[in-house]
């Protein structure tokens, strides 16, 4: 079953429709459909993603029901919004604060531990009296497979590499 968790409260595929209900959201098939994908993806969820991924399954479901589920579940504390290298994403909401590594070449996508933010967020502010907030954007940059690959060309015609 699926489930995030918010704090002490455990949010299944099941109470997630009934806290959309309870705010006197109609739900039909479609949006069912649609919560049900949200609530099963793993790592970020993407809204063009769930658009695409909801259509196959059932075709004629709008974006813009997509786009007002996932706003809806934000309000209610269920997702979370990120900034991501393509666009805004959101991420489930669990009581533990986190971060993600994201490879900018293939997407891969890590959870930080809390112990290394932790380390990670003390030495920012020690060093530069600033607290930082890491879950609003994913921590970009390039997985070990990618680094490990052949340097790939840049199309500008200098020869020139990126590694």
């Amino acid at each position: 079953m699926a489930e995030t968790r918010t704090g002490a409260i455990t949010h299944t595929l099941a109470h997630t429709i009934e806290l959309l209900r309870s705010q006197g959201i109609r739900m039909t098939p479609q949006r069912i459909a649609i919560v049900e994908q949200i609530m099963t993806m793993p790592g970020y969820v993407v809204p063009l993603r769930v658009i695409e991924q909801v259509q196959a399954r059932i075709p004629g479901v709008s974006a813009s029901t997509v786009y007002r589920t996932l706003e809806r579940l934000e309000e209610l504390g269920v997702l979370a919004h990120v900034h991501l290298e393509h666009g805004v994403g959101y991420h489930h909401v669990t009581g533990a604060r986190h971060a993600h590594l994201t490879c900018t070449a293939c997407g891969k996508e890590q959870e930080v531990s809390q112990a290394l933010l932790r380390r990670l967020g003390q030495s920012v502010q020690r060093e530069h009296d600033f607290r930082p907030d890491f879950s609003h954007h994913p921590i970009s940059g390039l997985c070990a497979t990618c680094r490990a690959a052949p340097a790939v060309p840049v199309g500008n015609g200098t020869g020139a590499s990126v590694s």
